[in-house]
């Protein structure tokens, strides 16, 4: 158990390597491969569950090693409350990616394969890394498979979604290593000692006109990766081009990441801004304008994935105004809309990848009537959809509920404005649905589609399963969150108190 996250990290990179050793006539073989490599990490990643204390809130299964000694940085690693369930989301979507895309990839499959493995590796890295450079190369290193997942794999527009996805993504990021690199300074300034490590950093104050500057570099990379309202008009471009896999990872991972930097890094570090009454009165504002902007512009998609991609955008500014409303009811249920998103959303992707590959379109007003036909993809379809807009009893419902709770408590008046985007969700999805499935067939094409095939329920089972068990029984999930989400309330807000008395 001591080395389980090194595992699980480095696990698909060493699969990746060998891989790119193979023929690419091995077609068959590098897919097994590739799949079997992640069902083994999923598994592995489950042994974590086994070795982690309940009602601790600090780092576990910490392993940490001298990596640059010279300069203080370290190859630091460890899972708490906050990470723990992102890091099994990770694992658990990687093999329902490839299984999803065995049919569909055709064009340089080994590549494709390598591509994914890569990523979730890096995405795991984001997780699990305790020290901030560390954190930063696995957060950059991100975005050169998913580059090349939308720019070779995806559709006619593939070269102009995945630069400007790319751009937007590294602009914010290049300003977060000024801040890294001005914070290590700093602490050695104070200390004498080089560290890196995000545990020696907290605690560390700041002038105020700096504290700002730094808050602000570190949040701009995180905003545009949520992305935050204005900073997200690369997503829809980016989940229309992208293959079904590239949008179920870039929506039920990549996206978390922005989130989790939030949590893990803008107000820990910088609580005196990230708690500022300007501060949180903006960031709350454009978390609410995601909510409602995000359900209004999804409501006249005629596109049935652009139409999930603007989803997106309003279910994380419920994630956003979980996080700053800081009570320990909005954050953990900021944490499960994370977890949520990333489950419903990633089946309403691969369930709109289906219908594509049926009719080879993604218009809404191209079907019509196919629950007679397709009965089974019509009920998942259902299933997902109604856990998406919340139903009781989804695991929508569960992590919306609580953030609308928590936030009640210290933003009432915007939490009843929030509490619309729901009953926007349902104006957005509900009609879509019925116009997909339940409309009259009036259409040919629809009258031979033929239904799920195995493989098909075997990629849908897993999340369909999570959904129920989540909105049934989330009480394992929070229970190892609240430890973790209650120090991180309790330290921002002493933190914040105790800069200003001493300003």
């Amino acid at each position: 158990m001591t080395h389980v996250l090194s595992t699980i990290l480095w696990l698909p990179i060493a699969v990746a390597v060998v891989l790119a050793l193979l023929p690419q006539r091995w077609t068959t073989e590098i897919k097994t491969i590739g799949l079997c490599a992640a069902l083994i990490e999923f598994v592995i990643s489950l042994t974590m569950l086994n070795g982690f204390r309940d009602g601790f809130a600090g780092m576990q299964l910490v392993e940490a090693k001298p990596w640059i000694p010279a300069w203080g940085i370290t190859y630091a690693l460890g899972v708490d409350g906050i990470s723990l369930w992102l890091v099994l989301l990770t694992t658990l979507l990687t093999p329902v990616v490839f299984l999803s895309s065995w049919n569909a990839i055709h064009k340089h499959p080994k590549e494709y394969v390598i591509s994914f493995l890569i990523m979730e590796a890096a995405m795991i890295g984001v997780f699990i890394a305790t020290d901030v450079v560390l954190f930063y190369v696995f957060f950059e290193l991100t975005l050169l498979p998913m580059y090349l997942v939308i720019g070779v794999w995806g559709g006619a527009n593939r070269i102009y979604a995945a630069i400007k996805f790319f751009l937007f993504t590294i602009f914010g990021s290049l300003l977060m290593l000024l801040g890294i690199i001005y914070i290590g300074f700093r602490h050695f300034h104070d200390t004498g000692i080089w560290s890196f490590a995000v545990a020696d950093f907290y605690g560390m104050h700041f002038p105020m006109r700096v504290e700002t500057l730094l808050f602000f570099a570190f949040s701009l990379a995180f905003a545009i990766k949520v992305p935050l309202f204005p900073l997200h008009t690369w997503l829809p471009d980016a989940h229309v081009e992208a293959p079904t896999a590239g949008s179920v990872i870039l929506a039920g991972v990549l996206l978390k990441m922005g989130t989790y930097g939030f949590l893990r890094f803008a107000l820990p570090l910088f609580p005196a801004v990230a708690l500022h009454p300007a501060i949180q009165a903006g960031v709350v504002t454009l978390a609410l304008i995601g909510i409602v902007y995000g359900g209004l512009v999804a409501m006249v998609q005629p596109d049935f994935k652009k139409l999930i991609a603007y989803s997106s955008v309003a279910h994380l500014g419920f994630v956003m105004l979980g996080i700053w409303a800081l009570t320990l009811q909005s954050v953990q249920g900021a944490l499960l809309v994370m977890i949520n998103h990333g489950i419903s959303t990633g089946a309403l992707f691969f369930l709109a990848g289906m219908l594509y590959e049926r009719r080879h379109s993604r218009l809404i007003d191209a079907f019509g009537g196919i629950a007679k036909v397709v009965p089974l993809l019509a009920a998942a379809l259902t299933i997902v959809s109604l856990s998406s807009i919340g139903l009781p009893a989804t695991n929508g419902f569960v992590g919306e509920f609580l953030v609308l709770l928590g936030a009640f408590r210290t933003y009432p008046r915007v939490t009843i404005v929030a509490a619309s985007g729901v009953i926007v969700a349902a104006m957005y999805l509900l009609p879509a649905l019925q116009r997909v499935i339940y409309n009259p067939l009036d259409k040919p094409e629809n009258e031979k589609l033929a239904d799920l095939t195995p493989r098909e329920i075997a990629v849908l089972v897993p999340l369909l399963a999570c959904i129920v068990w989540i909105g049934v029984y989330p009480a394992p999930i929070l229970r190892r969150m609240e430890p973790a989400a209650k120090q991180l309330i309790q330290s921002v807000r002493i933190d914040a108190a105790t800069f200003t008395a001493t300003r």
